[in-house]
């Protein structure tokens, strides 16, 4: 595998230079690969009536591969991603599910410490009742005084597409910020923000029991900021905080939420290492009632308190088994709906 690594590095590099690019490049690049068998107690994914939970315990096999690239010349860089997976269910094969996520950055060195560069990333999902593709594009300025700190700005165009229900569709203009810095090697911090104004083609919903006195469009303006801290010694720490806000014009649309999150990860004796994550959601629904069909498009639990952990050890060089649980919940306490999901496996990575 290696022979052909340093192969395709070579075409790669011929290839930039022949059309022109820096003499001195770097490549670099990393593939890994998983397989999972697991046991999920929640396979819909549904909301429930705490008093009436149904029994939807199913097994799954999931596979994930992972691949990264990187380009380095002598003023630009390229960045490349991307993540293709999928999930078999035995009892509710309509949950199977493919997804496919790949980002891709570029960025031009125009000073000491300016910088310009345009980034790109999409997200497909197929299968069960959540299948979409998100797409956005963006331009950046980055500034970078020193090695510790960088500032970057961005404005781009946010696209969504929700297939089972096209009015939760959307397109947005977006700006945005990131600002990093690095106290020293093992201390950093991160503060990023972003909004956008989020058009739908579907119209306006309006109070049960009223008449409008006018018809339109919906529209959502979408806010978001975060700040988190990592710690890289002996043990491996995160924390993080961020506050999303969709202010909607249309009735049972707005969202307010707050997360707060932390991760941690260390080494154990017996070439074992145990990674635990753990995330507390607050969520506020203005009018009382949360209608938006977007709500079964978490993927990842993003809106639910969380716990997970994973234990992992080498077999051999190239190849790690996992052990691993999580637990996700949250309920909407005005609608009487209660979520509450465990999911627990053993894995197998692998890395050429």
């Amino acid at each position: 595998m290696r022979p052909l690594k340093r192969l395709l590095s070579a075409l790669v590099v011929s290839t930039l230079a022949l059309a022109g690019g820096a003499q001195a490049a770097d490549v670099e690049g990393q593939l890994r690969v998983s397989g999972r068998l697991m046991l999920d107690g929640n396979a819909p994914r549904d909301f429930y009536q705490r008093e009436s939970r149904p029994d939807t315990t199913d097994a799954v096999f999931g596979l994930l591969v992972t691949a990264e690239g990187r380009y380095t010349a002598d003023r630009w860089q390229l960045v490349g991603r991307y993540d293709g997976g999928g999930r078999k269910y035995v009892a509710f094969p309509n949950e199977d599910v493919l997804v496919q996520a790949a980002a891709l950055e570029g960025s031009l060195a125009v000073g000491e410490t300016l910088g310009v560069g345009v980034e790109g990333r999409a997200k497909d999902r197929r299968g069960g009742s959540r299948a979409y593709s998100d797409l956005a594009a963006f331009a950046f300025l980055e500034h970078a005084p020193d090695a510790r700190l960088s500032l970057r700005l961005r404005a781009g165009a946010h696209r969504f597409l929700y297939r089972p229900d096209f009015s939760a569709s959307f397109g947005s203009p977006e700006v945005g910020f990131l600002a990093r810095f690095r106290l020293d090697r093992r201390h950093a911090f991160t503060v990023m923000g972003e909004y956008g104004q989020r058009r739908y083609s579907a119209s306006v919903r309006y109070p049960p029991g009223t008449t409008p006195s006018w018809t339109g469009r919906r529209q959502d303006g979408a806010l978001m900021a975060s700040a988190s801290y990592s710690y890289k010694g002996p043990v491996a720490l995160g924390l993080s905080y961020s506050y999303l806000e969709t202010s909607s014009n249309s009735y049972g649309e707005s969202l307010q939420r707050h997360r707060l999150s932390g991760t941690a990860g260390v080494r154990l004796p017996w070439k074992l290492t145990l990674m635990a994550q753990g995330a507390l959601g607050l969520n506020a629904y203005p009018d009382g009632v949360f209608l938006s069909p977007e709500i079964t498009l978490v993927d990842d639990e993003e809106a639910q308190h969380m716990l997970s952990l994973k234990l992992a050890r080498p077999l051999a060089e190239r190849v790690d088994v996992e052990l691993s649980f999580a637990m996700y919940g949250t309920e909407l306490s005005r609608n009487g709906l209660f979520y509450f999901r465990q999911v627990g496996g053993v894995g197998l990575t692998w890395r050429p």
